[in-house]
This record gives structure tokens, sequence and C-alpha cells, in this order.
């Protein structure tokens, strides 16, 4: 199966259908095709249906999921622009059967997926899926040609790669501190609450008020690192995509 099957012509029609689906304002997230609005996917195939890029444009079922799982991660800005980023950074004819399994490998070993050394369940899915990667990503048609033994490892692998593309926007951003002194000074607050009495209620407002800021700056700095790793690896799978042949 080669991108697009080789014909410039359906590139050109699906970039021009997701185009005007952008200037329409008709890209959205949380639903795939509903009276003509929908996801990256949905705006895409006009469906839910992600086998039918392997139909209708050649592009692998695997990374239907992938753009759909980076669009509802990206900031909004970005995300609307998504769809036509991603069809237009792959060339008519390009073998895409490696490239799900090139990014999968990137986010689970050089992504920030194995810096998260409290997740002990993520580090060790890791691990056990990083060899079963290793192999398709160099491997030119690793299913067909029986290069993997196993299609369930396969499988299993993409799951927690899946996985791993949303909680790594979770886990990208180093502010559990942040997070630990809102928590802090919560408590704090509640227990001036119970001690206090009518002539500290001042005192009282002005603590809570803080606590109050502290969580909303911590949830802030959350928000923006999360989305800072979505767009990290959108950026990685559009090179991805731009080096295949």
């Amino acid at each position: 199966m080669l991108a697009y099957h080789s014909d410039d012509a359906i590139k050109a029609k699906y970039l021009k259908r997701v185009r005007a689906h952008a200037k329409a304002d008709e890209i959205i997230k949380g639903r795939y095709w509903v009276e003509g609005k929908g996801c990256a996917v949905g705006c895409t195939v006009h469906s839910s249906n992600h086998n039918a890029y392997e139909e209708e444009l050649g592009i692998p079922e695997m990374l239907a999921r992938l753009e759909d799982v980076l669009f509802e991660g990206l900031p909004n800005g970005i995300s609307k622009l998504w769809p036509e980023r991603f069809l237009k950074a792959i060339k008519p004819g390009a073998d895409l059967s490696r490239v799900s399994y090139q990014f999968m490998y990137w986010n689970l070993t050089e992504n920030l997926v194995l810096q998260d050394a409290n997740n002990a369940e993520m580090q060790k899915a890791a691990i056990q899926c990083r060899e079963v990667l290793k192999q398709c990503a160099e491997a030119i048609h690793p299913i067909s040609k029986g290069q993997v033994a196993n299609k369930e490892k396969i499988f299993a692998a993409w799951a927690a790669a899946n996985l791993a593309a949303r909680s790594a926007a979770e886990s990208a951003w180093s502010a559990e501190s942040a997070w630990s002194a809102a928590e802090s000074a919560w408590s704090a607050v509640e227990s001036v609450r119970l001690a206090a009495n009518l002539a500290a209620e001042s005192a009282w407002s002005a603590a809570n008020s803080a606590a109050e800021s502290a969580a909303e700056s911590a949830e802030s700095a959350r928000l923006a690192a999360e989305s800072a790793a979505y767009v990290k690896m959108a950026d990685k799978l559009i090179e991805l995509l731009e080096l295949a042949v």
C-alpha cells in the first residue's frame, strides 16, 4: 500500500476537503462526523472509520489513529490546522508502513514518557514494547514478511504506545512541586478556618485567596506543559511522514 495510491489527484482532493472544513470552522474536537462537522478523521473521510484511510487514501490505519489522538490533544488553534498539515506532509507513492512504529519507538525511548520515574507501570510497558517496536521500525514490512513472529505483540505495543501518547503530556512537566505546594496551602487554610473565630475572618479570607491562586497557577502550568507535549509529538510525526519515500 502506497500513500494516496500514488495519485496526486487523491492528495489534492482530500487537502481541498479539509481546507474547506477549516475555513468554514467545521473542524471540532469530541465528535467524529455529525451534521457536516467533526474531528481530524471525520473531516477527512466524513465518517468515524479509521480504516477508510487505507481504502481511500492509501494511509495505514495506525497513522489515522495517531492523527486522531494528537488532534484531540493539540491546542485549539493548532488542532484546526492539523488535518491539513498531516495530509500535506505525506508524499504520493510514499511507503508509510514503518512510520507509526518509528513514532512509537521514538515516543517510548527518546520522548518524555521514560522520564516519569514515578510511573512504574508505564516504565514497564515501555521496556517491554521497545524491542518489538524497534524491529517494526527497522523492517520494511514486518508483519507481511514474518519478521515479527507474533502479531499480538504488535497490537500490544500499539495499545501501550497509544496510551503513552496520551500520558506523555500528563507526565511531561515537572510542576509536581507546585501541586504539592497548592495542596499544602489548602491544608493550611483549612486549619486556619477551623481555628479561626470571627475576629480572624479577614485573615482566613486572605489565606483562602492565596491557596486558590496557587492551585490555579499549578493547573495552568499543567495545561501549558500538556499542550507543549502534544505539539512536540505532532512535530515528530510530521518529520517522520516527510522523510518517508
